[in-house]
């Protein structure tokens, strides 16, 4: 597999969670009232502040591993293995978090509007590194 492509799945494993999350906080910000929006919205943008400055380094230090890379690799290799475990361990998190009925909705709108959209910012970061 080419190293275009190696970009295009490291793109596919961070923009697909960050549209569903993403979708998940704005569902969860439409059942807000009113006034807890601004404080809510204070709390997001904490949030998208914090993990754009952590997955602005990650992204840079996957891309500069992919492009270290022969040619055309396996796509396990897309990630190092702390990588990879990163991935699973956050998607079992979110999953389970789904399924935890003590979580507020508060909670979910604040943390998802900031992380969806990073994540998405991420998967966006990649395909134009591989260009």
């Amino acid at each position: 597999m080419s190293r275009k492509y190696l970009y295009y799945i490291a793109a596919a494993f961070w923009g697909i969670p960050g549209l569903v999350i993403t979708v998940k906080g704005i569902r969860a910000y439409l059942t807000m009232p009113s006034q807890k929006l601004w404080w809510l919205m204070l709390i997001s943008a904490f949030v998208l502040l914090s993990f754009f400055m952590m997955f602005r380094k990650i992204v840079d230090k996957y891309s500069a591993r992919i492009t270290s890379l022969p040619a055309t690799t396996n796509f396990w290799n897309t990630f190092p293995l702390r990588g990879w475990i990163l991935i699973v361990c956050m998607s079992c998190l979110g999953m389970a978090l789904k399924f935890m009925p003590f979580i507020p909705a508060d909670f979910t709108a604040s943390f998802y509007s900031g992380l969806g959209p990073m994540l998405i910012f991420a998967a966006c970061r990649f395909i134009s590194n591989g260009k």
